[in-house]
């Protein structure tokens, strides 16, 4: 089994055996040039031997090209699963072919993931398939390999294929035609106005709040745990008698470190100043008692004081759904905001409204492409009937 290996910080004089201790302070003066953090993610074969191209690629693209947390975690899974997959089969990463990645795509699609227990999506499948194509032309690119029949090559099949004439898509998208599966888009699937009252009734703080956050703003989970006490603070809703404007527009960063921002209500900022008075002080308080934590900056603390973490969260959501009665994910909660601020935004403008309703919502869902924003306008097509009775008081942040 391929396993991860954290790098760790140096150890503490007192935290070794005593013969070690005088070597263990002399480590700690030495400066070396280091760029790979604690807690970076290295990868080693089952006899523990590195493996050095999958590091060297996580290497560049963590801190050479300094991709976000996410990115390079979902490109560390990526590389952890298909070498996994490789040394159980016996086959070296230099000597995979097309034929061995044909057989890793169709073993996910017959077989569960050893994690959730739940079968592979069409979605996750292909972003697996994308990385390890991507991780050979990289190899190729960077003289790890000389070549690969994973890159450049239409492919080791002989497959027959019509002539599409001008609609011919570039030789270089071949590899990926041919081992992706075909994918169709799904449309978003927003929660009722009951479902929405009913899940935010379910959960404690502070996920309760933190799911207001994305129902009312459109926040990704990413950008809704980046967010800082300060951000709120600054805003200082608290001291005003009577609020200068009824929204608030707070500086947000976006995926892939773009700067962007969202509007959020006056009832929602003073829900929220509300939870750093109480719950949140009362938290950090605690643990800092009890362990004597550094003060921390993070908007969102559970009740160890500690922040707020994404699976935690996703997990948080999708039991409370399931105590509902009905399936419920952090995505949704976003997927509701953007049905129901397009829902709004269409009815102004069929009232007279000069404005775009599809670009404003893309700005406010931090979306790249305006496509991806037009699929929340054809799933209001098909479920309008859940976006009638509470729309506006849902965007007003009325509770």
């Amino acid at each position: 089994m391929v396993e991860i290996i954290r790098k760790g910080e140096l150890p503490q004089p007192d935290e070794v055996p005593a013969r070690l201790r005088e070597a263990a302070a002399a480590a700690l003066t030495l400066t070396l040039r280091e760029p790979r953090p604690a807690g970076f993610p290295l990868l080693f074969s089952s006899d523990m031997q590195l493996i050095e191209p999958a590091n060297a690629y996580l290497h560049e693209h963590a801190i050479q090209r300094a991709h976000t947390d996410d990115t390079v975690r979902s490109y560390m899974e990526i590389c952890y699963d298909w070498f996994d997959a490789l040394e159980q089969s016996g086959i070296l990463w230099n000597e995979a072919d097309a034929v061995d990645l044909v057989a890793y795509r169709n073993r996910m699609l017959k077989q569960p993931s050893e994690h959730t227990g739940r079968a592979y999506s069409i979605r996750t499948i292909n972003h697996r398939v994308r990385g390890i194509l991507r991780l050979y032309a990289w190899a190729v690119r960077n003289a790890w390999l000389r070549d690969s029949p994973l890159v450049g090559r239409t492919s080791d099949f002989a497959v027959a294929r019509r002539d599409r004439g001008f609609r011919r898509a570039p030789s270089d998208d071949t590899d990926r035609r041919i081992f992706l599966l075909r994918q169709f888009e799904s449309l978003p699937r927003p929660l009722s106005s009951p479902q929405a009252r009913e899940l935010l009734a379910r959960l404690a703080p502070p996920y309760d709040l933190m799911a207001r956050w994305q129902l009312y703003t459109g926040l990704r989970v990413g950008e809704l745990l980046s967010l800082v006490v300060q951000d709120i603070r600054k805003h200082d809703v608290t001291r005003r008698s009577v609020p200068a404007t009824p929204h608030h527009t707070i500086d947000v960063t976006r995926k892939g470190r773009k700067p962007g921002y969202v509007i959020a209500s006056e009832s929602l900022m003073e829900e929220t100043a509300g939870y750093l008075s109480l719950h949140r002080r009362a938290w950090l308080n605690r643990a800092m008692r009890r362990r004597q934590v550094p003060q921390r900056l993070d908007l969102f603390l559970n009740r160890r004081g500690s922040a707020v973490k994404k699976n935690s969260y996703q997990r948080v959501i999708h039991r409370a759904g399931e105590a509902c009665g009905f399936r419920a994910t952090s995505h949704q909660l976003r997927a509701t905001f953007a049905c129901m601020m397009l829902a709004r935004l269409e009815r102004l403008e069929k009232q007279g409204a000069a404005i775009n309703p599809l670009l404003i919502v893309k700005i406010l869902m931090g979306h790249e492409h305006i496509h991806t924003t037009s699929l929340y306008l054809r799933a209001i097509s098909i479920e309008s009937h859940v976006l009638t009775d509470v729309l506006d008081s849902l965007l007003a942040g009325a509770h």
